[in-house]
Formats: structure tokens, sequence, C-alpha cells
């Protein structure tokens, strides 16, 4: 192997990789539980498409124009690296291969997209949706990894590198520009029949918590390994992580408390989410104290953050822009607050004596990416919409958008409802055998009598 190699960094990012790989299965778990049960399926579904096309895109053109030499102005990468031609096995970046790093980050581009799906569920075609992803994460996500994500001594991405942008995992490529995506989106496919009227609760509570604890389980490869070694960077996003879901979902908890009277499942996981979002960016750059006023700040504003939708007429269907937008930019945000200067980046926060700066700088990439995000991907919901068409039919949605873009359900109800049949019938059955019994009975006294 090279000089500057180490198999033990190359080790932990290869774990880290497989941990967010999970997350885009755990994230069809939390969504598909949160919808009814004719549309489980589908929602599923959507998620796991996601890692068959951004994988063969990524390979193809996703790498280079994501990490590829600048091809100027910081905006894209060039097209040195398509195909992944000229990429050998022994090519490092930093202490690891650049397979190695090329493997991490396609697993951000992977769950991007899918992060989008929740604001849309119920009543999107599938073949529109599968466009959309592939055309989404080519125009929009690829530029903006490329934005915030390529160093190269200040001649990289605009944002990260050029004008100090701090994003350690992913605050704005990911959850703003997925948050924005799924709001321009809900705006052009419209409300799903019956919002605000009829009942639309999730059908499993243990499917959301289940896909939730695997989102947190996955998310320590997500912002720990953005480290990109094992070192005590890694170590410090790790421990922010968890301690910033912990206080986002009391956060959560504790609104709902106050607002709702009660403590629900739905919104501890919900929480716990928020809290995971609002860290992201700021796991490498915060202490553990300032971690815990971020997840307590995260989990109180996204749990208000959700009934904006009925404030503003929107049908976000699984709070898309109120955990993924709102838990973005306020991660982002405070990071021009708590960003101590001694963990992995030497810019203060304004609660460390570096005033406004970095909050300038935070505010423009949230901005940015935000305005980006939500313009071109209503284009091109609405290209789609006019051209193959994006929402099912009426009578699809009101049947059950799963039996009609996958010919299958998420669970079969026949075998319940045979066995129902049997069990309700059984005692009827058994009352028919007991007057006959009795009868027999009663005849052969009688005989016996006469006898």
């Amino acid at each position: 192997m090279p000089d500057g190699f180490s198999a033990g960094d190359t080790a932990f990012v290869f774990i880290s990789a497989a941990l967010v790989m999970l997350m885009t299965p755990g994230l069809a778990f939390f969504y598909g539980g949160m919808v009814r049960v004719k549309s489980a399926l589908n929602m599923l579904v959507m998620s796991f498409i996601s890692l068959g096309i951004v994988s063969v895109l990524w390979v193809l053109y996703g790498y280079t124009l994501a990490f590829g030499p600048d091809a100027g102005a910081g905006l894209i990468g060039n097209l040195d690296f398509l195909g992944m031609r000229g990429i050998g096995m022994n090519d490092l970046t930093g202490t690891i291969p650049v397979t190695a790093f090329s493997a991490f980050q396609l697993m951000f581009a992977i769950i991007t997209p899918a992060l989008i799906s929740g604001a849309i569920a119920d009543r999107a075609k599938f073949s529109a949706w599968g466009l959309f992803v592939a055309l989404w994460v080519t125009i929009v996500y690829f530029p903006v990894a490329h934005w915030v994500f390529f160093f190269d001594g200040g001649h990289g991405g605009w944002l990260g590198d050029r004008n100090g942008v701090i994003d350690f995992a992913g605050g704005t490529a990911v959850h703003i520009n997925a948050g924005v995506a799924g709001l321009a989106l809900c705006l052009v496919l419209g409300k799903r029949v019956g919002f605000k009227k009829d009942p639309m609760r999730p059908h499993s509570l243990p499917l959301v918590m289940l896909g939730s604890g695997l989102l947190w389980f996955g998310w320590f490869g997500f912002n720990a390994g953005s480290a990109l070694a094992a070192n005590g960077l890694a170590g410090m996003a790790f421990m922010n992580t968890q301690v910033a879901t912990g206080a986002a979902m009391l956060g959560w908890l504790a609104y709902e408390k106050i607002r709702h009277g009660a403590f629900t499942s739905l919104g501890a996981a919900s929480g716990a989410v928020a809290g995971l979002v609002a860290i992201t960016p700021a796991c490498g750059s915060v202490s553990l104290l300032g971690a815990i006023a971020i997840g307590l700040i995260a989990g109180g504003a996204c749990a208000a953050a959700i009934s904006l939708k009925y404030r503003f007429g929107f049908d976000d269907s699984l709070d898309v822009v109120g955990v993924h937008a709102v838990g973005g930019a306020i991660g982002s945000l405070l990071i021009g607050l708590f960003a101590t200067g001694h963990v992995g980046q030497t810019a203060q926060g304004l609660f460390y004596g570096g005033g406004f700066a970095q909050l300038g700088k935070q505010a423009m990439g949230v901005a940015v990416v935000a305005v980006y995000s939500f313009v071109l991907s209503w284009l091109l919901g609405k290209g789609i919409d006019k051209t193959i068409g994006f929402r099912v039919s009426e009578d699809v949605e009101v049947a059950g958008i799963d039996q009609a873009e996958h010919a299958e359900s998420a669970y079969d109800f026949s075998a319940v409802g045979a066995s129902l049949a049997r069990a309700l019938s059984a005692p009827a059955v058994e009352k028919t055998k007991a007057t006959k019994a009795a009868k027999t009975t009663e005849k052969t006294e009688k005989t016996e009598v006469d006898a």
C-alpha cells in the first residue's frame, strides 16, 4: 500500500459506510409505519429504489460531478472520473483509499432523495418518482455536494472550501436540500384526498419506532464517519450525536405534553430524528453542552414547525419540511453561536468570541441551498407532472396505492380473515353439535323408557 495509508481508518470508514447504507432501510420502516396501511408497501419501496438508481448514477457520473476536480468557480466537478476511470485501488483520499471515500459518500447520495419521499406519501406514481430521483440527484444533489463537501485548499466547493460555511456531515447538502425539495414537490402534487378531514394516523407505531432506532444507530456512521479517520474528532462527533438526539427527544416530548397533554411514541421517534438532523452539520464544531442545547432547541422547534402545514395549507404528508428543512436550518445556524473553535474547526461562534461572522456564513449557506433546491425541485416536479403525470388518480389514491402501483400489499389479510371467520363461526358450530348430541341422548333415553 502507498505511504500514508491507514488500515484502521479504512476499516472505520467502510463500517461507517455500511451504517449509513442501513439508514435507508431504516428510513423505509420509519416512513412505512407512519402512513396508512394501504400505502405502507409503496412507502417502503420509494426508499429502496433510491439504492438502485443512485448507486448506478454515482459510478457513471455522480462521483466525478461531486468530487472531481473543480470545473470552475466551485460550482461543479469536472468529468475526469467519469465512470470512475483513472481511480486505482492504491489512490488515497487522506489516509483511506478513494474507493472507500467514494463508497461512504455514495450512501449520503442514496438517502438524500429517499428523505424527500415522505412529503408526497400516498399519492405519487412510482415511475414518476423513479424518474424524479434520477434527475434530482443529477441536477440538485451532485452540484450541492460539490459546493459543501469538496475541499481542495481553497479551490474546491464555493460554500464550504471557498467561503467557510461549516457543514460537517450534511445539514445543508442533505437535510435542507431534501426538506425544501419535499416542500416543492408537495406543492406540485397538491393535497391528499381527505386532507384535514379524514384521519390519517400511522398504521404501525412499532414500525416507526424500529425505523427511528435504525436511523439513530446508522447515524453514528453518518456523523462520526465524516471525520474519515478513527480519531478524536470522530469520537467527539459520535458523542455529540448521542447527546443531541437524546436532548431533542426530551424537547419534543416536553412540547407535546404542554401543547397536547400526552407523551406519544410518535413524538419520541420524531424528536430523536429531529435531533439527529440538527446535530449533523454541527457535530464536528461544538462542545457536548452545545450539542445538548442544539438538541433541545431543535426538538421543541421542529415539534412546533410540523403544524405549519395546517396553517399554510400544504400537505407535507410525513413532516419532511418540519423535521428536515427546519431541523437542518437550526443546526446549521446554531453553529454560528456554539462553534468553539477547538473541536474540528477553528471558526468560533458568537458565544465563543467569534462575533457574527460565522453566523452570517451559515445563514448564507442555508439560504443558497434552500433557494436552489426549491426552484430546481419545483421545476423538475412540474415538468414530470406535465409530461408523464406525477400523481395517481383519485380512485387509486382512495382505494390504496399499493395494489395499483405494485400489485402487492404490505399485509395479507386473507388468511387473517379466514381465521377470523372460523373463530366467529366456532360458537355456532359447537352449539349445533351440542344440540344434536342432546337430541340423540333424549331419543335414546325415551327408547329405553318405552322398552
